[in-house]
């Protein structure tokens, strides 16, 4: 799967064929206590996949609840302001596939706290145009794989963020 940065308005008028997207049918619990970020991933995943299950929360209480009362494909998780660390514990304590969603904690530490914890991937809010890329390689791939994924595709980003080596000077040997 390549990611991209521009979406393809209208991929039939162009002669492009879709292949069903891995989203059909899939649960999705998206927790941010930004409304904004929460309309525009729901609007990302509906538009490509408009029959998929999505519940959201802008809140640790209520993304808490949801996720002792439902089961998910998937948990897409912010980790500023709705204890996001907590909320990945207890999705991967259920056994569903969670990412992280940030703009706030993009430092090195965090990108390793949430591999540790059992995250399937992490990805900047400002990467949002490529979410529904991500999230179908998330979905296709093991843990191991979809982390392998994850650095591949945005070590470039990560470079330009923290410096070419900043996987040695925070001992990130993954």
């Amino acid at each position: 799967m390549i990611f991209c940065d521009e979406k393809i308005k209208n991929p039939e008028k162009r002669g492009i064929t879709m292949t069903e997207s891995i989203l059909h049918h899939k649960k999705l619990l998206i927790v941010d206590d930004e409304p904004d970020v929460l309309a525009v991933v729901e609007e990302e995943i509906l538009e490509s996949s408009p029959d998929s299950k999505i519940d959201k929360a802008s809140n640790y209480e209520e993304a808490a609840e949801f996720l002792k009362s439902n089961d998910y494909d998937l948990v897409i998780l912010d980790i500023m302001g709705v204890r996001g660390y907590d909320l990945l514990e207890m999705a991967v304590s259920r056994k569903f596939k969670a990412i992280m969603l940030t703009a706030h904690a993009m430092w090195p530490e965090a990108l390793k706290k949430s591999h540790d914890l059992g995250a399937s991937g992490y990805l900047p809010k400002d990467k949002l145009g490529e979410l529904v890329p991500f999230i179908e390689d998330i979905l296709q791939n093991e843990y191991k794989t979809a982390w392998a994924q994850v650095m591949k595709k945005l070590d470039k980003y990560f470079k330009e963020q923290w410096g070419n080596d900043w996987r040695e000077k925070e001992v990130i040997n993954w």
